[in-house]
């Protein structure tokens, strides 16, 4: 993709899909905190992000010595001329021995797709941002194929995308410990809304979704945390009907997941909040038109069931390869 096509890609990005929101320090806070042992003398990148607004660049600006990182660096995007970056390097420092800020002009608008911004992932540790929704497939696949470590932000929904899903699978991304419920700054140009919108008393418009998480690819304690199961297949087996055309039982509810049943089971994509891979196996993902990984519709008397991610419990299938 040359550089005209990727600067207009992004900017009808954020002018039709509306993806400039600006995340709370406060979230932030609460999602990093799990991960403060990463950061020690790491690059970290963040390459979706203002620095005249973003939050990420101050939470990490304000805690450089806390979580001892090596360098700082934020890319700033502006559609139509040459831009900037920030860097802080922890080498470098003032008379009083704290890191020098240095504001350094780029040739080109920012795009995290661009050659300069490229380079700089590149020499990076980790990324951390949260990057355009709409342009969220595209963003991950490059963190993928630089084969770099990250915590960025994304719609649930990107879950159900088959390439971001294989990743899941793979147990090349999963989730970080926040999902659910967030509110974003967004700018004044944005349209009011009916649901989720509301203005403060500063004047500052708000975004809330419901559907929010934090991607990652770093270990946390959370992830390897076994769900509890309390119920029994076996007790009442009409409780989980199979789908018409598959021996594959439906579970409506994550918490109903069956601790006594060693075969698949199609269970809601918020299970991926509560997935253990050492507690069970993601076979695939499927919906009523289609699958990813395995095979199987979700069809339960005549009546379509959508996204389910097919898993099996692990400890039930020790024996198996």
């Amino acid at each position: 993709m040359n550089d005209l096509v990727k600067n207009k890609s992004l900017s009808a990005a954020k002018r039709n899909k509306q993806d400039e929101f600006y995340t709370q320090i406060s979230d932030i806070e609460k999602e990093l905190r799990h991960y403060k042992d990463h950061f020690e003398d790491k690059v970290v990148f963040c390459n979706c992000d203002d620095p005249e607004r973003s939050n990420f660049w101050w939470y990490f600006k304000l805690n450089f010595e806390f979580l001892g990182l090596k360098k700082l660096v934020t890319t700033h995007y502006d559609e139509e001329k040459p831009t900037y970056k920030l860097v802080i390097d922890g080498t470098k420092r003032d008379k009083n021995g704290n890191p020098i800020e240095v504001k350094i002009e780029l040739e080109g608008n920012g795009d995290f797709r661009s050659p300069e911004s490229i380079e700089i992932l590149k020499e990076s540790d980790i990324v951390v941002t949260n990057p355009p929704f709409s342009l969220f497939r595209e963003y991950l696949a490059q963190l993928i194929e630089y084969d770099k470590s990250f915590i960025v932000l994304g719609n649930q929904n990107a879950i159900t995308y088959k390439d971001v899903f294989g990743y899941m699978k793979d147990n090349r991304v999963w989730l970080g410990y926040k999902s659910g419920d967030m509110s974003f700054m967004v700018p004044d140009d944005y349209e009011p809304r009916a649901t989720r919108y509301w203005v403060d008393e500063s004047g500052q418009k708000w975004r809330s979704m419901g559907n929010i998480c934090w991607y990652t690819n770093l270990p946390h304690e959370k992830r390897y945390q076994d769900l509890i199961l309390v119920k029994k297949y076996y007790d009442d087996e009409t409780e989980y009907p199979t789908y018409d055309e598959y021996d594959v039982i439906n579970v409506n509810k994550v918490k109903d997941i069956p601790e006594d049943y060693a075969k698949p089971m199609g269970v809601p994509i918020t299970f991926l909040d509560k997935y253990n891979p050492e507690q069970f196996e993601i076979l695939g993902l499927a919906n009523s038109a289609r699958w990813i990984g395995y095979e199987c519709y979700t069809i339960l008397d005549g009546k379509k069931v959508y996204n389910r991610i097919i898993i099996r419990n692990r400890r039930l299938n020790v024996n198996e390869d």
